[in-house]
């Protein structure tokens, strides 16, 4: 595996995730020497069976000569899997102001032109990779999750990891969602006093939320749907799908919704890997 994209990205996070797994793993490795390390693990006396390295813009000119030597790997029947992780400025940057590092292509000092600078390095690398993921609203935890159902999970491909994620259009729509819905045609519980500053999680706007005119007819059409693509995504190998339910705020209708149907399609024989992330419901509702 090779490890590479955005510094900031969460390069460190997704190489934790095969450490874990067992994987020999080396950061900032330059390309040229992937090829010596290949030869080295296929060498009779070595143990190493699966290995990953993160190659990026750290290794300074050496970092142009990564798309040539993913070029030899391939026609010598070795080429490695590789794993681009991306995000947005806006959040590159402000992960910068967080940890007060310095960006490894920033010059001046400035983290806009050092991602700038990148991203050109970086275009050639993006096509060519094997799975690409956009780390903007996603925390570690998550990322390692991701990371681990998109290039771990092989051989357990019939094992369709589903995910239900919700999340609030004012805070965004998720970058790495597979399939979205919205529920903002049903009754908002944020126009209840009492339910206001209670979640989806609460039995109360639970209650609310499943009693409300057209809930039925949601149902009636998504559950087919679902029960339909969810076995084609399995025949196609997927390993992971993620499906986002997004309402308002992300706290109140699409926290009822995705918790009943997370219940639902994990009680199915065990065909899935069910899991439920709520990216919002811990944040106000009331506007600041």
């Amino acid at each position: 595996m090779v490890i590479t994209g955005f510094s900031g990205a969460g390069k460190s996070q997704a190489m934790a995730c095969f450490e874990d797994a067992g994987y020999f793993c080396v950061d900032n490795l330059p390309p040229e020497m992937i090829a010596s390390l290949a030869e080295l693990f296929e060498h009779p006396g070595s143990d190493v069976r699966r290995a990953a390295v993160v190659c990026d813009v750290r290794g300074g000119e050496f970092f142009e000569a990564l798309v040539s030597v993913l070029g030899q790997l391939d026609a010598q029947g070795t080429g490695p899997r590789l794993l681009f992780l991306d995000a947005s400025e806006s959040v590159l940057i402000s992960r910068y102001k967080e940890t007060r590092r310095r960006h490894p292509l920033a010059d001046t000092g400035q983290v806009g032109g050092g991602i700038a600078r990148e991203r050109e390095l970086l275009a050639p690398i993006k096509g060519r990779a094997d799975v690409s993921i956009d780390t903007s609203d996603l925390s570690a935890a998550r990322l390692r999750k991701i990371v681990a159902d998109k290039m771990l999970l092989r051989s357990t491909r019939g094992k369709l990891a589903v995910t239900f994620l919700t999340y609030g259009f004012k805070h965004g729509v998720p970058h790495d969602a597979d399939l979205l819905f919205d529920v903002r045609f049903l009754p908002n519980p944020h126009y209840e006093e009492t339910l206001r500053e209670l979640t989806g999680l609460d039995e109360r706007v639970s209650d609310f939320v499943q009693r409300s005119d057209g809930i039925e007819g949601f149902y009636e059409r998504l559950l087919p749907l679902l029960d339909y693509l969810l076995p084609a995504y399995v025949r196609e190998g997927k390993a992971h799908l993620t499906i986002g339910i997004g309402c308002t705020g992300g706290r109140h209708r699409s926290v009822v919704i995705a918790e009943h149907l997370a219940a639902l399609y994990a009680e199915e024989g065990g065909g899935y890997l069910v899991d439920v992330v709520h990216r919002d419901v811990d944040k106000s509702p009331r506007r600041p």
